[in-house]
């Protein structure tokens, strides 16, 4: 027995670690097949949904290309029907003059005199109609090709019988042989067997020699009677339709190719080439990518996804037609970009299965280990550990063997002696809690997301956190001994006596705030300070914890840079200007405070936006509102109320002389011109002033009165300023008191006609009369008409009222002819009424139901009344010649003709305003211009009347003239009807 050797303690514990690590071995085997079977389906599924993502993108990338092309195929063909109004359709005559058409070999050539565009007829027949094909096609490309340029390179006209315009003249100048020799008209997709629906239609890609660029043409056909005789065509540069593709990256790039499998662009893939005219095959692209680009061609199908190899690099790719060219475009990416997830969790994968095996193992040793040496090991390391101090130790189990037995001594032993520590373990155990609890509450305070500062009862810092020295860009010695408050921005002084006073009396605050710090950008923060009282409640200390939410106060500013300034000038807006105007009002209301506002639009800025187009428009209004900024102080809020609507409100301004000062600074400001693309544009602005607190006390009112003197400004000649009075009231309400009644006396029938006659001085004889409206109201009496008819004119009563002055002065006509004498009658159309979409046929309607001779009745335009849109006036002036009426433009001389706009109206008479008459002889000035106006009309072949007259002198000058005609106080004023009757002249 002594001899006998004792089992060895490592026995069975070697045999559950060889267990162990055959299970494992095994587990990890499984493992590692379950996870790359998991891996493998994973990697597929990425490369299937980058697929989808490819032909997402590449969708999307369609439908914009596809857009854009839409949108230009649509202009196109707008600029196609506006030729064939023009050129093919419309009986009007241009009137222009006659192009410099010129021989050259058996050809009919010109280039338009601004050199804009030019013209060959290869027929080289001089017909007349060749001549004015010449010549309305200069003009109409004089007004199409500006336009048209900024969109295309090209735009030319071509027709089957041999006349081409195009502008710019080049392609004419080097003998483009597709305009020159006609061969564009060869293309059947222009015709009606392929092209039933005459739209627009893309050629393919070629090289223009001209110009040497590679271009893309839109083709537009042209019918007249379903014939085809001709097209339009625009050209665009192969180069800025690419630029509408997404460029290329390194994690994403294309390729474009034709049908033919010409490559239109291919960025990475092949190294560019001069500019010739030839382009690259597919054939030249890396072996794999050419495949794909074979099956599209051949296959034709809208979409093919693929991969090929390209530098030892696998490529994923989707390939989408663009049915408007019939172009294909190839979207690729690198495969290893969507797998790269995956290689990274192959690596996790394998070090999670690795140690899964080891947990097993090491679980089934475990298992081994209680079954056999569980009791054992117990009290060996029961007894190891109360060896060493260990006190803590389980119970061992009590059986009736003899380890049961031993475990029951061991245990009685180790209760004595664990007794006797138990007290100094729990002193050691409560101080070791203890400094837990303060070390965990240090590191928070130290790692905490928010700025935390510590002070003693005087509010002197005793110790900051790290986060607010990264907030405020300080160390801690800058803190350390400084006052509470000095954390607070300088910018925020208005709080620090409040938030001093709050802590004094109530020891806390909370509340949003600015910090003091050595960053750019301010630290916004919701700062909350509070006390840290001792057990018998007295303040030992404060804390003071800071948020940072600069992001929250960057996303209000935006927020509220959304909701109160303009989008497009970044003015205030209408919102954010009423605030203001409180604001200043409350301020305004305690007696220490005044301010001007002012109120302006832009003159004539419809009439530019309508001619150069909105974008011009916008360009303005944002240039306006630059040199406002610019001029204006930094104090003053100035607003953008909607369209060229702006507003000022002027600090500290409490005289008039310095509210016109501001004044003149902005005319001044608005009078430089400005470039607006290819024009040039000078605004002038009508500006309302109204000052504060004087002129009113209340917002709405104070409004009111600076609008009031804006459309005073307005009346008063425009580009000036006009302050508010209370005239303007009382102008205002007359206003509105002489519109209402106007309804009024339209349905009860207060007005009356007065006749004014025309004499021929030579003859002294009456040759017609002027009809003029008067209004006798009931209670007021005579109003005039400078009173009541502009109201009528902006409340479009000035149409109904008209149709009566037309028909009672045909009546009247009428009358006259039936007592035998002059019948001829000169009527006043307004603006509102030349507009009028039902003038033509109330003036057939009249003429028809008072049975006048149309040539007896004679209306009168005034020259602003044709300026607007000249050919849509020219159209309506035709359509009253056609009833055979005559047309006179009264007032000539003081509006916007031009003697190329006089050619071209179909009027019968000019009428010499009174103010050129009224100062002959003494004003050489107005001498001259009367007698310029009478020789101009007389080479017109136009007859003049003199308004206004009524001197002997001014009757010998216009005699001098050759004026005969005239009208005027001279001979006799305006007259009612009965009296008409009675009327001869007399010298």
């Amino acid at each position: 027995m002594g001899n006998r050797r004792p089992p060895s303690r490592y026995g069975a514990n070697s045999l559950s670690v060889k267990l162990s690590m055959l299970i494992s071995a095994i587990c990890l085997i499984s493992g590692v097949f379950a996870a790359a079977l998991m891996l493998k389906s994973e990697e597929k599924q990425l490369i299937y949904e980058e697929y989808d993502e490819l032909k997402r993108f590449s969708a999307q990338v369609n439908s914009q290309f596809s857009s854009y092309l839409e949108l230009k195929s649509s202009l196109a063909e707008q600029a196609n029907s506006v030729v064939a109004k023009h050129l093919l359709y419309s009986s009007e005559d241009f009137s222009g003059a006659p192009a410099n058409i010129e021989k050259r070999g058996d050809n009919l050539a010109s280039t338009a005199r601004n050199g804009l565009s030019a013209a060959l007829y290869t027929d080289g027949n001089d017909s007349q109609a060749m001549q004015k094909l010449f010549s309305e096609s200069e003009l109409l490309w004089n007004i199409l090709a500006p336009p048209l340029l900024q969109d295309f390179f090209n735009f030319y006209l071509s027709t089957k019988d041999g006349f081409v315009r195009v502008a710019p003249p080049n392609a004419l100048l080097a003998k483009d042989p597709r305009l020159v020799n006609n061969q564009l008209h060869n293309l059947p997709i222009l015709h009606a067997d392929q092209n039933p629906t005459r739209e627009a239609v893309w050629s393919g890609a070629y090289f223009d020699r001209v110009w040497n660029k590679w271009v893309i043409s839109i083709l537009v056909p042209l019918y007249l009677d379903d014939t085809y005789i001709g097209l339009t065509g625009s050209d665009i540069e192969l180069e800025t339709l690419l630029e509408k593709l997404p460029r290329s990256d390194q994690q994403q790039n294309f390729i474009v190719f034709d049908k033919q499998g010409r490559l239109l662009a291919a960025p990475g893939l092949l190294q560019p080439t001069a500019i010739t005219g030839k382009l690259q095959d597919y054939t030249e692209l890396p072996e794999g990518l050419s495949k794909i680009v074979q099956a599209a061609l051949f296959t034709k199908l809208p979409n093919i996804q693929d991969e090929f190899k390209h530098r030892d690099k696998w490529h994923i790719m989707h390939v989408t037609h663009i049915a408007n060219l019939d172009w294909y475009i190839g979207i690729y990416k690198k495969r290893a970009s969507a797998i790269s997830a995956i290689e990274e969790l192959k690596v996790k994968f394998f070090g999670l299965f690795i140690l899964y095996a080891i947990f097993v193992a090491l679980l089934l040793h475990q298992v081994l280990y209680q079954l056999v040496l569980k009791r054992i090991n117990a009290l060996v390391k029961a007894v190891k550990g109360f060896g060493r101090g260990q006190w803590d130790m389980p119970t061992l189990p009590n059986t009736d063997d003899e380890i049961g037995q031993l475990n029951a001594s061991f245990n009685d032993m180790s209760v004595e002696i664990r007794q006797l520590v138990n007290g100094l373990n729990q002193r050691i155990t409560e101080k070791e809690i203890a400094e837990k609890a303060a070390n965990r509450l240090s590191k928070a305070v130290a790692f905490s997301g928010t700025g935390v500062v510590l002070t003693n009862e005087h509010f002197q810092i005793e110790y900051v956190n790290p986060k607010m020295q990264e907030m405020t860009g300080y160390d801690e010695l800058h803190f350390i001994g400084s006052p509470l408050l000095s954390i607070i921005s300088k910018d925020m002084a208005i709080l620090i006596d409040d938030i001093d006073i709050d802590l004094r009396s109530r020891n806390y605050w909370r509340g949003d705030t600015m910090l003091a710090g050595n960053r750019e950008a301010p630290i916004w923060v919701s700062l909350s300070v509070s006390p840290i009282r001792e057990e018998g409640g007295a303040i030992s200390s404060y804390v003071a914890s800071a948020q940072d939410i600069s992001f929250v106060k960057e996303s209000q500013r935006k927020m509220e840079e959304l909701a109160y300034f303009d989008t497009l000038t970044g003015l205030a807006n209408r919102t954010f200007f009423r605030m203001q105007l409180r604001k200043s009002m409350a301020l305004a209301e305690r007696g220490h405070y005044a301010f001007a506002l002012f109120y302006f639009d832009l003159d004539e800025f419809k009439r530019i936006n309508d001619t150069l187009g909105h974008d011009a428009g916008d360009r303005l209004l944002l240039e306006v509102a630059t040199r406002l900024k610019k001029r204006l102080r930094a104090e003053d809020t100035i607003a953008r109320l909607g369209g060229d609507e702006f507003a000022v409100l002027l600090s500290g301004i409490n005289e008039r002389e310095k509210a016109m000062d501001v004044a003149n600074i902005i005319q001044k400001t608005l009078s430089q011109p400005i470039k607006l693309g290819n024009n040039e544009v000078i605004v002038s602005a009508s500006i309302g002033i109204t000052m504060a607190p004087f002129d009113s006390q209340e917002e709405e009112q104070l409004l009111k009165h600076a609008d009031l003197a804006m459309y005073q400004a307005k009346a008063k000649g425009r580009n000036t300023y006009h302050f508010y009075s209370q005239d303007l009231d009382a102008a205002a309400n007359e206003r509105l008191y002489i519109e209402n009644e106007l309804r009024t006396a339209i349905k009860m029938k207060q007005f009356t006609l007065y006749y004014q006659p025309q004499v021929n001085s030579e003859t002294t004889e009456v040759v017609g009369y002027e009809a003029l409206i008067r209004w006798f109201h009931p209670i007021e009496g005579a109003i005039p008409p400078s009173k009541f008819i502009p109201i009528a004119e902006a409340t479009g009563l000035i149409v109904e009222l008209g149709a009566w002055v037309l028909e009672e002065a045909c009546h009247f006509s009428r009358r006259l002819k039936t007592a035998g004498k002059i019948g001829n009658v000169s009527i006043n159309l307004s603006a509102r009424q030349f507009k009028d979409a039902q003038l033509i046929k109330t003036l057939s309607d009249i003429i028809e139901k008072t049975k006048i001779e149309p040539t007896q009745l004679h209306l009168e335009l005034t020259e602003s009344m044709l300026m607007g849109d000249v050919e849509a006036a020219i159209a309506q002036l035709k359509h009253i010649k056609s009833l055979g009426v005559s047309l006179s433009i009264d007032d000539f001389g003081t509006g916007y003709s031009s003697l190329s706009y006089i050619k071209r109206f179909p009027v019968d008479i000019l009428k010499i305003d009174r103010s050129f008459v009224k100062d002959i002889p003494e004003d050489p000035n107005d001498m001259e211009i009367t007698a310029a106006i009478i020789a101009m009309a007389q080479k017109l072949n136009l007859q003049v009347i003199a308004e206004g007259v009524e001197t002997e002198a001014q009757m010998a000058f216009l005699a001098k003239n050759n004026c005969y005609i005239v009208q005027g106080y001279y001979y006799s004023p305006p007259l009612c009807e009965a009296d008409i009757f009675k009327f001869v002249p007399t010298i």
